[in-house]
């Protein structure tokens, strides 16, 4: 009797598994905004570390106005990219 161990089981579709060239450029198109989620984040953790001050909210602000900048930039992007025409 054959036994399959995992390695077999997963590298059976390693070839399938792949990023594809458009999910690699997608996840490249919206690396800012994933930097910029981490930054709010490590900031809120920050802040969830003692005594909230005026230096944690200021740092929270910044993260989040950077965070939604990214947000603005990504949409504008997209949109600029997706066909006219679609359904409403």
């Amino acid at each position: 009797m054959s036994q399959i161990t995992v390695l077999d089981a997963v590298t059976a579709f390693a070839e399938w598994m792949e990023p594809t060239e458009a999910e690699l450029s997608a996840i490249e198109s919206e690396l800012p905004l994933i930097l910029a989620d981490v930054d709010l984040i490590d900031a809120q953790i920050i802040a969830m570390d003692h005594i909230p001050n005026e230096v944690d909210a200021r740092r929270i602000r910044r993260a989040l106005a950077r965070v939604l900048a990214e947000r603005a930039k990504l949409v504008n992007r997209t949109a600029d990219t997706t066909p006219a025409g679609g359904a409403a």
